[in-house]
């Protein structure tokens, strides 16, 4: 055997043993958070060292920046709350396994054409974003996202994706989860949010540093009504018994 083919053979044997141990990895990871709370995220830690850039904000760095955050349940937060980000977000969050294809479709349409962008991930897809990687726009990311996407999928149940993502989503520069968005904007636990507010924050929730639930202005308020009419023709909380009641 050639020198060439026994170090192909050893790279070959190198880089299985190494994927091998990345997925293994990555399952215990995915299994771990299916009953942890997550300490942190990648995007809080950048939040924390970092100000925002966008409306507002002037990319300066501040001190000694906290980042709010508090873990609850889905029997710890209003009914509400998950019924408005389905409403706002994923309208067959209960119906499909992680992927929207019909609406992945419609997004690549409506950007190609360059009218202006918009996004169709799927809640689980956000899950798998916030809570395993980094942020911004890649092959790389976006594989990595379809793959985290699949194992939550699979490893978790819909209440605990969901239960994930109303913790874990960006709802104001520093403010990460409806607890914390709950306290800072409203002055009351999650579990005491109404209709109107649970659909304010989740009207909010494709620009947070935009929007601002603390002082909506009248496309904040459009989109509250657009949530809250989508909340009525779901059916209310009737909708997401299967998850609220699990």
């Amino acid at each position: 055997m050639t020198d060439y083919k026994k170090y192909a053979r050893r790279t070959a044997r190198v880089l299985l043993q190494v994927s091998a141990a990345l997925f293994l990895v990555s399952v215990a990871w995915v299994l771990i958070y299916r009953w942890v709370a997550p300490p942190a995220t990648w995007l809080m830690l950048d939040r924390r060292a970092y100000a925002p850039v966008g409306k507002g904000y002037y990319g300066i760095r501040e001190e000694g920046r906290r980042i709010s955050y508090d873990f609850k349940t889905l029997d710890e937060v209003s009914a509400q709350v998950p019924l408005a980000l389905i409403a706002a977000e994923d309208q067959l969050f209960l119906q499909h396994h992680g992927f929207d294809f019909k609406a992945m479709q419609h997004a690549v349409k409506v950007n190609w054409d360059g009218k202006k962008l918009v996004g169709g991930s799927t809640i689980s897809q956000q899950v798998a974003k916030n809570v395993f990687l980094w942020q911004g726009r890649s092959y790389l990311r976006k594989g990595a996202e379809a793959y985290f996407t699949v194992l939550i999928e699979l490893l978790w149940s819909k209440r605990r994706i969901m239960e994930m993502y109303l913790n874990v989503a960006e709802m104001g520069d520093c403010t990460f989860g409806v607890e914390a968005a709950a306290v800072r904007y409203f002055h009351k636990p999650a579990q005491q949010l109404s209709t109107a507010e649970a659909a304010l924050l989740a009207g909010v929730l494709p620009n947070p540093l935009r929007f601002r639930a603390s002082n909506p202005g009248p496309a904040a308020r459009a989109k509250q009504q657009r949530v809250m009419r989508n909340m009525r023709r779901l059916g209310g909380t009737r909708y997401i018994r299967a998850i609220i009641e699990d």
